[in-house]
């Protein structure tokens, strides 16, 4: 299975509605590592690596997101597989 990364950015109502909780938890149990975090400007940032299908699964969960969330666009950007996360972590700022 080839790997993957993805650095994604995504828009809305995705803040104080528990979407890095919830992406981590989707992204734990599809067995995607990276790390998610809050943006200045009202978006979620987020970097996923793994098998490409996995990783596309947490990226269509993210153009739905948790039950209170409103994601109005999600920006998604391929990058070079690195491997360099042990698991997947919720980044501050």
């Amino acid at each position: 299975m080839r790997k993957v990364r993805l650095h994604i950015f995504i828009s809305g109502i995705v803040q104080g509605v528990g979407f890095r909780y919830s992406l981590r938890r989707v992204a734990i149990s599809n067995g995607v590592k990276g790390w998610v975090r809050n943006l200045r400007d009202g978006r979620v940032e987020a970097v996923l690596e793994g098998d490409e299908d996995s990783v596309r699964r947490v990226l269509a969960w993210c153009r739905k997101g948790p039950s209170l969330a409103r994601v109005d666009k999600v920006e998604a950007f391929e990058e070079q597989y690195r491997g360099e996360f042990k698991g997947f972590e919720i980044r501050w700022w």
